[in-house]
């Protein structure tokens, strides 16, 4: 959905990566539970300020983007989402 921005998104796989989450400045528990994005400056954003970094670069998807930045809106939705994963987590498993 992204096209030419989606380009230099790359997917990294956190299982059995300890040490490089470590090294990069990513507790690898938090990993389990929160998006992790580096963005063009090498900072590290996490949840839903990665979400939101990443669809801002989809222009179908700029405006629900700027909608989910709200502040009225993205505490709440944090707080969801959150809730889902661990609850997906624990579901599978996982934590």
């Amino acid at each position: 959905m992204a096209g030419a921005a989606g380009r230099d998104v790359h997917w990294f796989d956190i299982t059995d990566r300890e040490d490089e989450l470590t090294a990069l400045g990513i507790d690898p528990q938090l990993a389990l539970t929160e998006l992790h994005v580096r963005d063009e400056q090498g900072h590290i954003i996490s949840e839903l300020a990665a979400y939101i970094l990443l669809m801002r670069r989809v222009p179908r998807l700029k405006l629900l983007a700027w909608l989910i930045a709200l502040p009225v809106i993205r505490p709440l939705l944090a707080a969801l989402y959150h809730a889902s994963v661990l609850r997906r987590l624990r579901r599978d498993g996982r934590l």
